[in-house]
């Protein structure tokens, strides 16, 4: 006599269901900036996208909160937004207050406060921040999503900052380069710098594309030009 195996159905009812929270969104852009002597360069893609969708090719990622300073945001982009007009809004209150324009050192404190204050629910934003100094010196500072800020002479965020920084390092660090007296980068040079990292990471970055929008920054002020990248 053989007993028969009754196959075991489990009861899916009874399992506990778990709910996903994720209020974040990855747009995608990346960020590269350079300081000199006397200027500042920086520069973003225009590709705003999210996984293998494009909502637009022609999305400005650089944003103007002086005449010597320029912020370069990238990720999500409704932080994005949310965060800019905060930080405008409080710079025409200084500028009101004190009847003087923020200078670039006090503006990258008060983004880092900022930052900070979110840190348990932070922006999902990678922020280049550059600028004059009070001496007239090219300055970039780079932000962690709380707030962390590094002061630097050159710097490369978003989604292809990992590709970008490597050839930063090379061509204006000069990292682990015998033989090689260190030297100042020149406006054109830095230019040109730019534009070949970007061209470099279009080709391996999906969210990096179409064209760059970059602000050169001198005593004079802003100066804006664009680049244009492969689009497919």
């Amino acid at each position: 006599m053989s007993l028969a195996i009754r196959p075991y159905y489990p009861d899916y009812s009874t399992v506990p269901t778990q709910h996903h929270f994720n209020p974040y969104a990855d747009n995608g852009g990346s960020i590269v900036a350079i300081a000199g002597n006397d200027f500042v360069i920086i520069g973003a893609d225009t590709r705003l996208s999210a996984g293998f969708s494009i909502y637009t090719r022609e999305q400005n990622k650089l944003f103007s909160l002086s005449g010597t300073t320029v912020l370069g945001c990238s990720g999500c982009w409704c932080d994005t937004l949310t965060l800019t007009r905060i930080l405008k809004s409080r710079m025409q209150m200084y500028q009101q207050e004190h009847n003087k324009v923020m200078s670039t050192e006090a503006c990258a404190q008060m983004l880092s406060t900022m930052l900070y204050y979110k840190r348990f629910f932070p922006y999902y934003i990678s922020n280049v921040l550059v600028g004059l100094d009070n001496e007239g010196k090219g300055c970039v500072y780079s932000y962690d999503p709380i707030g962390h800020c590094e002061k630097a002479t050159y710097r490369a965020g978003g989604s292809a900052g990992a590709l970008l920084q490597p050839l930063l390092d090379n061509q204006i660090g000069q990292k682990n380069m015998l033989n090689v007296k260190p030297e100042s980068v020149t406006k054109e040079r830095a230019l040109s710098i730019i534009k070949d990292v970007f061209i470099s990471a279009a080709e391996r970055d999906i969210y990096t594309g179409d064209s760059i929008s970059i602000n050169i920054i001198t005593k004079d002020g802003i100066t804006q030009e664009t680049f244009e990248l492969r689009k497919d």
